[in-house]
């Protein structure tokens, strides 16, 4: 079977030199595999749930030390029946970093609760336990600790604030596959970890797919009855469930591109060394913080700088055939979907700061030497 990657109607040729994600080149690498995989799946007719997604559940509940694995729709769908099947609803509030992509927040508003915006470290940009301190009420029932940008939050740290709070911890490992903290995998060490198989992400499909991990067998349970209409016998529903399963293509898919994870991850951790060692001395730019020794704690899904006149740099770099991204521009408290939680400027100062100095360079496994060196180069350029 030939299956062609086909750009949406309308959108114009891939202008970069330098693009910000390579799908092309890592679909390209793997044709062949995928080819057959999905081939497999079709000849098999058996397209909703049925074997490969239950491969690739118990996979991937094996490689991240997680007794069971729930594959669902979207990474949102994840998040969201997670705050279900730990019973949050009206009336309660999760603490959520300020700086994270807003299906965070979304995931608890769709439950009917409030996300509580807590700011964040200003060296790691992660959620600052400090804050998260000054923000728990006797409402908050949760805890959601966001693995940003492909980094662990000091698990230890959120595990001890959790008990001393009796809050419940979702972990928010959509951009961290295969990232650790003290041998441990994100995800797999809160109550329920939940990840997102967008295409871009380090282990992604070709379309989208999520899936949340538990240890908890009564939680598993009950995230295989949510996402599949409340029901474990077809017309018998015993929750309000709803419609989310992991599509079986997409779960060959993973199938595939779960072995090569691990390489795919120390790739990126060597390309973001030599972007900091190539920006070292470039006074206008602030590099990632992280332990060069430690090559599992940070897996770079995204490579953060944060740049004086962000935005004229980003538009120097488009001019030089260089693809960037921001990696948030506006922190959730503050998008217009969040005004009825009532947080407005100045809650969370440092993640309000960051969002205007805060750029996404190039960053996917397949980018070469070259490619970091000449981003570098054109960065150096525009600081002078």
């Amino acid at each position: 079977m030939l299956l062609k990657l086909r750009p949406e109607p309308g959108a114009e040729k891939n202008k970069y030199m330098i693009p910000f994600v390579d799908l092309r080149a890592n679909y390209a690498n793997l044709k062949g595999a995928l080819e057959g995989a999905i081939s497999d799946v079709c000849d098999s007719a058996s397209l909703i749930l049925g074997a490969p997604v239950e491969q690739f559940e118990n996979r991937f509940a094996s490689y991240v030390g997680s007794k069971f694995a729930v594959g669902m729709g979207t990474g949102t769908d994840a998040l969201f029946l997670a705050c279900r099947a730990l019973e949050i609803g009206p009336g309660d509030e999760v603490l959520v970093p300020a700086n994270t992509f807003i299906a965070s927040a979304l995931a608890v508003n769709m439950v009917g609760a409030i996300p509580v915006p807590v700011d964040i470290d200003a060296d790691s940009s992660l959620m600052d336990i400090a804050a998260a301190g000054r923000s728990v009420s006797k409402r908050t029932k949760a805890i959601m600790p966001v693995h940003l940008y492909g980094q662990v939050m000091d698990m230890d740290v959120v595990s001890d604030f959790a008990t001393a709070h009796g809050l419940k911890i979702i972990e928010d490992a959509a951009q961290a596959h295969g990232a650790k903290f003290k041998g441990r995998s994100a995800g797999a060490i809160g109550d329920i970890g939940c990840f997102s198989f967008y295409p871009s992400k380090n282990l992604g499909a070709l379309g989208d797919g999520g899936l949340a991990v538990t240890s908890d067998e009564a939680l598993a349970e009950k995230l295989r009855l949510l996402r599949n209409y409340g029901s474990t016998k077809k017309y018998f529903h015993e929750l309000a469930g709803t419609n989310s399963r992991l599509d079986a293509i997409q779960a060959a898919v993973l199938n595939v591109k779960l072995d090569h994870l691990d390489g795919w991850n120390r790739a990126r951790f060597a390309a973001a060394s030599r972007y900091c060692e190539g920006l070292e001395g470039v006074g206008s730019v602030t590099v990632p913080k992280f332990e060069r020794s430690d090559i599992e704690r940070h897996i770079f899904h995204l490579f953060v700088i944060l740049a004086k006149d962000r935005d004229g740099l980003s538009e120097h770099l488009n001019g030089r055939q260089i693809q960037s991204g921001v990696h948030y521009p506006i922190p959730f408290h503050l998008q217009q979907a969040f005004e009825h939680i009532g947080f407005g400027p100045s809650s969370c100062p440092v993640a309000e700061s960051q969002a205007s100095q805060i750029l996404s360079l190039p960053m996917f496994p397949e980018i070469s030497n070259r490619q970091i060196d000449n981003v570098v180069r054109a960065i150096s350029e525009y600081y002078g």
